[in-house]
């Protein structure tokens, strides 16, 4: 059966001249705050059953606090990207609004090419922390070598997952594709989204932009051992001697519109 969970109340903290969406879950002595990555929304999040699990399982040891980044789910619209001075006012903003003194933060990196390892919960249960361990660290290893190899760069990493840009997007599928192979020598099936779009550089190296939103949604929507592209990807890459399956149109979640996808020919 369906999960059927009812999100806690939302709430509204005042940052400025912004409205930041805040939520308190739980009772416990200790106060976590949750600084979400570069998208989310308060609400959607208890609709999505392993992040809700991932959620409840936070809040059964602490006093759980989310918010919605200023320009994201919930919280009030802005023109541009957030400074990190802002960011740290918001989430002042809702430890005052909650009451809170004193907490410990735990920060959701943001969302190029973006990786991930199908199945890697059940692969960790199966095989153990330890040998999970291992064969991440392999995984990520092999996956920075072909970064080199395409000219990649690195942003973030994530668990299971990587997100990494290019300077054009045929490198992105070539080295999307590298990292498959060699991810399947040491028996790893992952998938991957590739999209192209602007995007705006951040402090600390790392990118944001609706364009990284779309990539990690394409990433969402392969299949294992899958490298999915949106139409626009397969578009720029005429010419190129890449071949494309089309996956049909597909609703991105979060995403305006219907964007069509395409898996790249093994």
């Amino acid at each position: 059966m369906p999960d059927c969970r009812v999100a806690p109340k939302t709430q509204y903290a005042r940052s400025g001249d912004l409205a930041i969406a805040y939520q308190v879950v739980g009772s416990e002595d200790v106060d976590l705050v949750m600084a979400p990555g570069f998208i989310s929304h308060l609400e959607w999040s208890w609709q999505e059953p392993s992040l809700a699990r991932f959620l409840e399982r936070l809040a059964s040891f602490s006093r759980l606090l989310l918010f919605d980044k200023r320009g994201t789910g919930l919280s009030d619209p802005v023109t541009g990207p957030a400074t990190l001075e802002e960011r740290v006012d918001d989430l002042r903003a809702v430890m005052d609004a909650a009451g809170s003194e004193r907490a410990a933060v735990l920060g959701v990196s943001e969302g190029g090419v973006f990786v991930d390892v199908a199945g890697s919960t059940a692969l960790a249960a199966r095989v153990g922390d330890a040998a999970w361990a291992s064969m991440r660290a392999r995984f990520l290893a092999m996956a920075r070598q072909e970064l080199g190899r395409y000219g990649g760069t690195e942003i973030d990493v994530a668990g299971d997952g990587l997100f990494a840009t290019f300077t054009g997007p045929a490198r992105a599928i070539h080295c999307a594709a590298a990292i498959r192979e060699a991810a399947a020598t040491v028996g790893l099936t992952i998938r991957a989204g590739v999209h192209a779009g602007e995007v705006e550089r951040e402090e600390g190296g790392g990118v944001s932009g609706l364009a990284v939103h779309i990539g990690a949604r394409v990433m969402a929507e392969a299949e294992p051992g899958e490298v999915l592209v949106s139409g626009t990807v397969k578009d720029l890459v005429v010419g190129s001697g890449l071949d494309f399956v089309d996956r049909g149109v597909r609703e991105l979640r979060g995403v305006p519109g219907s964007w069509p996808v395409y898996a790249v020919a093994a």
